[in-house]
């Protein structure tokens, strides 16, 4: 099943110059990118994006980190993109991320833990149209070999 998540190259990433290695990760997978950019995250999309975090002690900090610097946002399309992504990223935790994933290999701590990939379908589903409209948005035919716009 072909499915599309998105994903976040987040500003600690960025700052580090990891976001070509985060990209590379995911196309070795197999996976192929249909929407990319570079997003300066407001504070009102980064609410929204966030939302389910709302009241929590940390979610005032996790507004201002996702603002501080721009992001790269990326939408991801393969068979099972969800959990390979998610899989390819590693646990939110570093420490407890496997070796091999970007955050097994990068990752440091919990708060700065470098990329965002949905969580589910439904998530995905919402979280693409958060950072994306549909014309940014591209199919790779596979037949063809050539990229259409949707």
């Amino acid at each position: 099943m072909v499915e599309r998540t998105l994903i976040l190259v987040k500003p600690d990433a960025v700052q580090r110059g990891l976001t070509g290695e985060t990209i590379a990760r995911f196309e070795r997978r197999g996976l192929q990118i249909v929407g990319l950019k570079m997003v300066n995250v407001s504070s009102a999309l980064a609410r929204t994006h966030y939302r389910e975090h709302v009241g929590k002690p940390f979610f005032k900090s996790l507004v201002d980190y996702i603002t501080s610097v721009p992001v790269v946002a990326m939408v991801v399309e393969g068979p099972k993109a969800i959990e390979l992504c998610r899989t390819t990223i590693g646990a939110t935790d570093p420490l407890a991320a496997t070796p091999g994933s970007i955050r097994g290999d990068f990752g440091a701590t919990v708060g700065r833990n470098l990329v965002h990939g949905s969580d589910s379908a439904r998530a995905a589903k919402r979280e693409i149209k958060l950072f994306f409209r549909a014309a940014e948005l591209h199919r790779y035919n596979r037949s063809v070999t050539r990229w259409i716009v949707e």
